[in-house]
């Protein structure tokens, strides 16, 4: 019998679930786009977006998902011709490198796999090898929304000092902001972007770049700039329409201002990053149970190198499709498939799946997560070990 009926819960990377504050603040009528309360509101969203990164540099945004955000930053850091270095870790390196490739960069990708961190040496000798300093930047992501990795952006940063390279460092952090601690000053980053969908809990269809003068100043010479996705009168518009290249996205302004106000003034930006951390351990203990007694792991096999928004997992045997179909048609939970992970056709596809734990999200709402797959290993006789609830719940008592 299913028991799916009520409201759903969409546990996937992104969209992420949104607060009813957050779809109440949109729910209005049309606003006036030229002057007045939209054009104020809007003021007092730069500083927000840029006390969420950590930084005092300049923020764009534009009216896009994480993709256009990437195109946007390559758009602003290169021209044709020029090269770039792409630490990949997962699906979402790659797919950055491949942006770039096809908008006429230069790309070199030094792949660590699905399963592991970047390795900073491994960017080093890449990196002194390249005497002439061809390398314009260096892209990398935060977390990987694929395969839940966490990289050491201080680490990479390091690298890139102790060598004295003048590359900039640029970091996709669409999976992590909002979730993990990021330091975009403090960290040296150059370039970093983000989009509304996921730790930031507004629908998709906000993307944002932040740029330090350094990268600004770069950028001058870039031969990809368009007029849509030039970074400079997003900035520094003297008009307010310059900042959207056209009309704005009043409804998502709306919501992401209530956003930043439930993270940053209400519940505050150390705790949300706390509640994060908390909620991915009881995650964490609970696979950590199950594979005792089964073929199940989590993909990461270092908890520091875990990501705290989403965690990626293998069940054996194609237990994780079976188990994602069974979730969604039995109990209305959805989570997340094995993305880049194995190919569709290869059946080591259905041994894959991701479990958000991003944005507006509780204990009762993660716990009841791991209670309706606990349900579903034993509706489907997936074999796993005992205790997975308990451990999960031990986590969540000892925050």
């Amino acid at each position: 019998m299913s028991l799916a009926q009520g409201r759903p819960y969409l546990a996937i990377p992104g969209p992420s679930t949104m607060p009813d504050r957050v779809l109440n603040a949109m729910h209005r009528a049309a606003p006036n786009i030229y002057e007045g309360a939209l054009v104020e509101m809007t003021r007092g969203i730069y500083p927000d977006l840029r006390r969420v990164a950590g930084t005092a540099a300049h923020v764009a945004i534009y009216i896009a998902n994480g993709h256009g955000a990437w195109e946007a930053a390559n758009a602003n850091l290169f021209s044709r011709g020029d090269r770039a270095l792409v630490a990949a870790t997962g699906r979402f390196g790659i797919g950055w490198a491949d942006s770039a490739r096809r908008m006429g960069v230069e790309v070199e990708v030094i792949d660590f796999g699905r399963s592991a961190p970047a390795d900073p040496a491994r960017i080093a000798e890449v990196l002194a090898a390249d005497t002439g300093h061809s390398i314009r930047a260096v892209l990398v992501t935060h977390v990987d929304t694929a395969s839940s990795v966490r990289n050491d952006i201080p680490a990479i940063r390091a690298v890139l000092d102790d060598l004295g390279h003048p590359a900039l460092l640029a970091v996709d952090c669409i999976a992590s902001l909002g979730c993990d601690a990021f330091y975009m000053d403090d960290w040296g980053v150059d370039v970093m972007v983000a989009a509304s969908q996921k730790g930031l809990m507004v629908p998709p269809g906000l993307g944002f770049v932040w740029f330090s003068d350094r990268a600004l100043a770069a950028s001058q010479s870039s031969d990809l700039a368009t007029p849509y996705w030039d970074w400079k009168p997003r900035a520094v518009g003297a008009e307010y329409y310059q900042y959207f290249c056209g009309t704005a996205p009043t409804h998502h302004l709306f919501g992401l201002r209530e956003s930043l106000t439930m993270i940053l003034d209400e519940e505050g930006l150390p705790h949300v990053w706390a509640r994060h951390a908390t909620l991915a351990r009881a995650v964490w203990a609970a696979f950590e149970a199950w594979g005792r007694g089964g073929d199940i792991a989590l993909n990461i096999a270092d908890p520091a190198r875990r990501g705290h928004s989403v965690t990626a997992a293998r069940i054996g045997g194609g237990g994780a499709g079976r188990l994602r179909k069974w979730l969604e048609t039995e109990a209305g939970v959805t989570l997340g498939i094995g993305l880049g992970m194995a190919l569709p056709e290869d059946p080591a596809y259905h041994d894959f799946l991701r479990v958000a734990h991003m944005g507006h999200v509780n204990a009762h709402m993660t716990l009841g997560v791991l209670a309706t797959m606990e349900a579903g290993m034993r509706a489907l006789g997936i074999p796993h070990g005992p205790g997975a609830l308990e451990a999960a719940a031990a986590v969540v008592a000892g925050a």
